[in-house]
């Protein structure tokens, strides 16, 4: 594939991606806001409990064997098939051993619905096992259009099956019926637009191959979910259900734009950065590049959530969720960390074997678990504060082990972050004096100011001092519309 050519399916596919994202994105947000106003926050803490194993779960029906495959040169039609059939056997070996389990989980959360709720979410394991073949073979040819469509057009039916049975008093059916929805018509969609059927016996030759890699990648995304999730498990034995309904929350409003942008870049940038791996200086280029515009995208949008985060909830959710807005607040900041710590670790998936992928991900958690003792115990408010800090370390960590393997040194990333940086710094201040400014005026017009005040200090300021940022997304757009 040529320069040019790859140029413009990664930019074509970050196109699609983002506004795929931003679509459900924006879809998400209106049904979280119906959906919470007519739930209570114990039904989210349960879904959060539930989250843990289903989290754990999906990464180990995967298994690694997805990302073997998207980087593998040329996979034939028996990886494909070998892999599905260790999806499909693994996942439904899961779902058994879950909801054998689930009533002794209700038990120790002295929470009955969690045993009456577990056998219908956990489908999500098997339902998601039938479609990872083709959402790898749709990511391998860049249709990252078709798979947008598919995403968005799953999200739609799903939030409006949460709505109507929220309205029709389901409570937290209502959250299992969206998760399970959503997956189901994904996976219809996918299968109904893939050529890729199962055909071939089944052998473990073709597994037996990819496992080394496969594992390695397994055992460190399986670190990383038990971690991603792990302080919601203490949250909801160690205080109650509302305060984790709150802390869930508070984490679902922060990922709505975080986790939207990571898997565009993630999805996006793992196979482009996979084809252009062996040109060090386009490599290290191409690198600097994706942290650059990802940062001129997410630090004004993360800062810019916890600045206007308690007019925002006074507006949409009311005096219930009030107090999920200091969490709020602190989580956003993790956003700053989050995004460039995936980049640095898609640079260690395609350029390493694998293995100081999994040693940096034991020293990453050990650190975690150090952060975790010390801050569960403590208050919520010291969890939050220590997830902050642990997305600053895993940045910091992935970058420098990174550098092994790209030219891209301390400098050069300091030089490239650091104006965003100060723009967004500016836009929070001019943002936080516009909301003081205006304590005495109704939620609805101060809200307007401040968003309006942020939006055009921060595009001013990157105009006005001619951010590079600017120009590569320019020439995204220009390409895109273009084209």
């Amino acid at each position: 594939m040529s320069e040019k050519m790859l140029k413009e399916k990664v930019a074509g596919g970050v196109a699609w991606s983002i506004a795929e994202k931003v679509g459900s994105m924006l879809l998400q947000m209106v049904v979280s806001i119906v959906v919470a106003r007519l739930l209570v926050p114990e039904d989210f803490g349960v879904i959060a409990i539930l989250t843990f194993f289903t989290s754990l779960s999906l990464v180990m029906v995967d298994s690694g064997f997805s990302q073997t495959l998207i980087r593998k040169e040329s996979p034939s039609a028996e990886d494909y098939h070998s892999v599905f059939a260790f999806n499909v056997a693994v996942a439904v070996m899961l779902y058994a051993v879950l909801v054998a389990v689930a009533p002794a989980v209700a038990r120790y959360y002295d929470l009955p619905v969690i045993a009456e709720i577990a056998p219908v979410l956990f489908l999500l394991l098997p339902i998601n096992a039938l479609c990872v073949i083709q959402n790898t073979i749709f990511t391998r040819e860049f249709r990252f259009r078709l798979l947008s469509q598919a995403t968005f057009a799953a999200s739609l039916v799903a939030g409006a099956v949460a709505i109507a049975m929220a309205l029709m008093g389901c409570g937290v059916w209502s959250l299992v019926g969206q998760r399970v929805t959503t997956l189901a018509v994904k996976t219809a969609i996918l299968w109904i637009c893939s050529d890729w059927r199962p055909s071939h016996r089944f052998t473990m030759r073709p597994v037996r191959e990819m496992a080394p890699f496969s594992f390695r990648l397994l055992s460190t995304d399986l670190i990383a979910s038990i971690y991603n999730n792990i302080s919601q498990m203490f949250i909801g034995k160690i205080y109650s259900a509302d305060t984790l309904g709150f802390f869930n929350q508070a984490q679902k409003f922060k990922d709505l734009p975080l986790t939207s942008a990571m898997q565009s870049v993630q999805s996006v940038t793992y196979p482009a950065f996979s084809k252009i791996g062996d040109q060090r200086e386009k490599f290290a280029e191409s690198y600097r590049q994706v942290l650059m515009v990802v940062a001129f995208m997410l630090f004004p949008v993360m800062t810019g959530i916890a600045a206007v985060a308690e007019d925002l909830f006074a507006l949409l959710l009311g005096e219930k969720w009030m107090p999920t807005v200091p969490y709020l607040q602190i989580l956003c900041l993790t956003g700053l960390f989050q995004p460039l710590a995936i980049i640095a670790y898609n640079i260690l998936k395609v350029k390493s074997n694998g293995a100081i992928i999994l040693r940096l991900e034991i020293a990453k958690k050990a650190l975690m678990t150090i952060i975790l003792a010390v801050t569960i115990p403590h208050s919520v408010m010291a969890v939050a504060w220590g997830l902050v800090a642990m997305s600053f370390c895993e940045f910091a960590i992935n970058f420098g082990a990174s550098m092994r393997y790209s030219a891209l040194g301390v400098w050069q990333m300091v030089r490239t972050l650091l104006p965003t940086t100060i723009i967004t710094a500016a836009m929070v201040a001019a943002v936080q004096f516009v909301g003081e400014a205006m304590c005495d005026f109704g939620v609805v017009a101060r809200l307007g100011a401040e968003i309006g005040v942020g939006v055009a200090v921060y595009t001013l300021l990157a105009v006005l001092f001619r951010l590079e940022a600017v120009r590569e997304i320019r020439g995204l757009l220009a390409k895109m519309l273009t084209k």
